[in-house]
């Protein structure tokens, strides 16, 4: 089966060689920090992307490493990764609490940052926290006496009137209710969580989890009356042999001892620990207390800008798929938006949808920047097939619609070429950016030069897609430099905030040893090579890290790019987009046969600098 075919099901649930350069200008930052209510003034600025870790182990390495002159004025914003907080699971967004991570991050680096002018983009994960949070941990301790009782969902209690009990102990909704939801893993999205009463009880948990239990000793065992040292031991190895195993301790086999299996599972499970991501029960005040206190603390860092992830998951009704209900998520998504302005930032929410679904207009409308996960597949897809048609087209819907964005070309996810594709709603049909042929090319293009696919999974529990494509953009093009260079002065060139991966700006290749290597979630690994101190600084002397950078200063720092857009008319092949604002004027003229281009700046003086690359 056609890779695009696989994706339908999951859909319908929610909808050049030589630089040449004249630089007689240097210009002033282009940002617009004004705040007419934080979601109407987006800064201007370029944007890095990274982990507090990805450059030599610190937040303080990337902090000296934009301190070079190689690195002057290039950057505007961070947005960096939640290993920035507190964290134990899925590369920070599992997140323990939002104090920074001491280990990565000190107060010294915000200070420093600061100094750059430099404001952040943080996540708020809306949807769960971790296990080892102080609220889920006060709940394992309390447990109905617990303050934080109904901070997270009890999953028997949520669908105690729609559900039907199982031989596990735990509710399954209704087929009827069953077969509406949204689920990003094979089977009942729960944690069985042992109450301090000796229960077991099914909390929500959408995402990552895991059950571990430490080894016991002889001595645990001698509080069982009647129990010998001897018998002690033998009990100790039969069990510890059982959790290395990972068995089913319900089912321990105790040759012998079976009378005693009750005190030994109770002792057992009295060192069970738990890994998961555990979502919240936004029906709570307490919850959205937490929102307001954490937004707070992120302003305080320095933030500007706030991406709301898995925001989708957190409105949940039995009945509805439970992901983006509507209208309820629109309401939390209003709510949060009052919390943010409070403490002057700009929220946004992040949506994957297929262009069809017109789900990013929706966001749009409701005067939300949105990301542009379009970008990434249209600009591989002109490049590799010298067309400007479906590129321009996109460019032509955001200047024309108002559209307020932040593009990427690879980030710390895949790259979402799915997104682009069309949707019938209602019996019409309607198309996307790219038809499902091109679609399918882009993706095989990539797969072939060793990208990675991540999948997911229907109500039933069977895979039933590939999600995104996991590869560094440079090895998705290829690895071919000119190509490379292109797609970069194409996005800089771009409506919204430019938001640059860092691996990307020194001509990562895929990871392939970290892919194997990174279990269930690999394939993730394949584009977060982290990089020492002194390979970031020998390919700061590189000549595809120079031009980039020399092409990210003039889009951070030039008025024109605060300005009007005009596409000039051209031929097919060619792509000439002009910016201008109070006489300042950047244009970039592009062959997308030839993956040459140039870059021209004016300011009203009449100083130029030229940019060409051949």
């Amino acid at each position: 089966m056609a890779l695009i075919g696989l994706v339908k099901f999951l859909r319908g649930l929610f909808c050049a060689a030589s630089l040449c350069i004249m630089e007689r200008e240097q210009g002033g930052y282009a940002m617009n920090m004004e705040t007419r209510g934080a979601q109407e003034s987006l800064p201007n600025g370029v944007m890095l992307n990274a982990y507090p870790d990805s450059i030599g182990g610190k937040l303080s390495d990337i902090v000296g490493l934009l301190k070079r002159p190689e690195l002057e004025k290039a950057f505007a914003l961070f947005y960096i990764l939640p290993t920035f907080f507190n964290s134990d699971l899925d590369r920070g967004f599992s997140v323990i609490d939002y104090d920074h991570n001491p280990e990565l991050v000190s107060p010294e680096d915000l200070e420093e940052l600061n100094r750059l002018e430099i404001l952040f983009k943080f996540d708020l994960v809306l949807n769960h926290l971790s296990v080892r949070s102080p609220q889920f941990q006060d709940l394992l301790r309390h447990g109905d006496d617990s303050e934080y009782r109904d901070f997270f969902i009890d999953w028997n209690a949520f669908w105690a009137e729609h559900g039907e009990p199982t031989a596990d102990g735990h509710l399954m909704p209704k087929p009827e209710y069953l077969e509406k939801l949204f689920m990003r893993k094979p089977g009942a999205p729960i944690l069985k969580v042992r109450f301090p009463d000796g229960s077991d009880r099914p909390y929500w948990n959408t995402f990552y989890q895991e059950v571990r239990y430490r080894e016991v000793s002889p001595e645990d065992f001698l509080r069982v009356e009647g129990l010998s040292d001897a018998d002690a031991a033998v009990l100790a190895d039969m069990v510890n042999a059982a959790i290395r195993e990972k068995a089913d301790l319900n089912g321990l086999q105790l040759n012998g001892y079976a009378s005693l299996k009750d005190s030994v599972i109770a002792i057992v499970e009295q060192k069970r620990d738990y890994l998961g991501q555990m979502d919240l029960n936004a029906r709570s005040e307490k919850v959205w207390r937490f929102y307001d206190e954490t937004l707070r603390k992120l302003s305080e860092y320095g933030a500007k800008i706030i991406r709301l992830d898995a925001f989708a998951y957190l409105h949940k009704e039995p009945g509805e798929a439970n992901f983006f209900n509507r209208p309820g998520t629109w309401d939390y998504l209003d709510r949060l938006r009052g919390l943010a302005e409070k403490h002057g930032l700009i929220v946004f929410p992040e949506i994957h949808a297929e262009y069809g679904c017109g789900l990013h207009e929706e966001v749009a409308e409701k005067g939300f920047p949105i990301y542009d996960f379009f970008f990434p597949g249209l600009v591989i897809d002109a490049i590799e097939r010298g067309t400007n048609a479906h590129l321009l087209r996109w460019i032509q819907e955001i200047r024309e619609k108002g559209l307020k964005t932040i593009n990427m070309l690879g980030c710390h996810d895949g790259i979402p070429v799915l997104d682009l594709s069309g949707k019938e709603i209602d019996g019409t049909a309607r198309p996307g950016l790219l038809d499902e042929e091109q679609i399918e090319a882009v993706m095989r293009r990539i797969i072939a030069r060793g990208g990675r696919v991540k999948s997911l999974y229907g109500p039933d529990g069977k895979k039933i897609s590939y999600y995104q494509v996991n590869a560094t953009f440079f090895s998705a093009l290829g690895e071919d430099e000119r190509k490379l260079l292109l797609a970069r002065a194409i996005q800089l060139f771009m409506p919204g905030i430019p938001q640059v991966w860092y691996l990307d700006l020194f001509a990562g290749k895929n990871d392939y040893a970290a892919a194997d290597n990174g279990g269930a979630a690999g394939h993730k690994e394949i584009n977060r090579t982290n990089l020492t101190v002194e390979q970031a600084e020998a390919s700061l002397q590189a000549s595809v890290v120079r031009q980039q950078l020399t092409l990210i200063r003039l889009r951070n720092t030039s008025p024109a790019f605060q300005g009007v857009l005009e596409i000039a008319q051209t031929e097919p092949h060619l792509l000439e987009l002009h910016w201008t604002r109070d006489g300042h004027r950047a244009s970039l003229r592009a062959d997308l046969c030839q993956h040459s281009f140039s870059v021209e700046h004016a300011s009203p003086s009449g100083l130029e600098r030229r940019h060409a690359y051949l």
